[in-house]
Parts: C-alpha cells; structure tokens; sequence
C-alpha cells in the first residue's frame, strides 16, 4: 500500500517557529494536538492561517498539522500562514507566482528592538527635567 505524499515545511514570525505538514485529506486543520478554532480565539488570526488555501482554492483538499512554538498567538499564526504557503508551493509549483504577489511567501523580519541601557525603553527616554 503506497503512503500519500505529504508536504512539510517550516515558518517564522518574531520569535514563532512553525512546523507544517500538509496531509491530503478532507480539510482538518490541527495545531499542537488541538484544534484550530480552539487555539486561535480570534477570527481574525484564524482567517490569516487560512489565507494561502483560499488564495489557492484548497481550502478542503488538505490536512494541516502544525507545531508551533515561541511567541505570541499573532506570531504564532504568521508562522503557520507562512509554512502553508511554502508547502502548497511545494504541493504545487504554479501556485509560486500568485503566492508571490499577495506576499505570501516573504518571511516578515520585523523582530523586537532591544532595550538600550539609559533609556526607558527601546526608543523610550524617561522624563528630562531642567531643572
């Protein structure tokens, strides 16, 4: 019996390492052993991870399974949008150019500036007093 193939790749958002795996399937969608809807509270974050299998009109012909760790929930979901993206791609390689004008497949590098040592916070300067 012949395993179906399935996709696997990774993404990052902030501080969130995501890994994706794309099973054919009916649309279940799983992420660290719970549910999607269950992880995600927000709609809006759930409408994010499901955006590159609406873009590509798979939205019932995969099952996702994706383990996430590190940051916040928003980057947690930026993470798992972007290694969908990257597994549909792979899936399929005529998705690449549509994926590339909706922005899709660029791994958004904003990360957390550091605190400077003297200052309130990253950019933050406390109170100046002159006298």
């Amino acid at each position: 019996m012949e395993k179906a193939p399935s996709y696997d790749a990774t993404g990052r958002r902030k501080s969130s390492t995501a890994r994706v795996q794309l099973i054919p399937g009916t649309g279940k969608r799983t992420v660290n052993g719970r549910t999607m809807a269950e992880y995600f509270c927000r709609h809006a974050l759930l409408q994010h991870v499901e955006e590159p299998f609406q873009l590509a009109g798979l939205a019932d012909s995969y099952d996702l399974v994706a383990k996430v760790r590190g940051g916040g929930v928003t980057g947690q979901a930026g993470a798992i949008r972007l290694g969908v993206a990257r597994a549909i791609v792979q899936s399929d390689e005529s998705q690449r150019k549509a994926f590339r004008s909706a922005g899709l497949l660029t791994r958004d590098a904003r990360e957390k500036e550091r605190k400077k040592y003297g200052l309130a916070g990253a950019r933050k300067r406390f109170q100046f007093s002159k006298r």
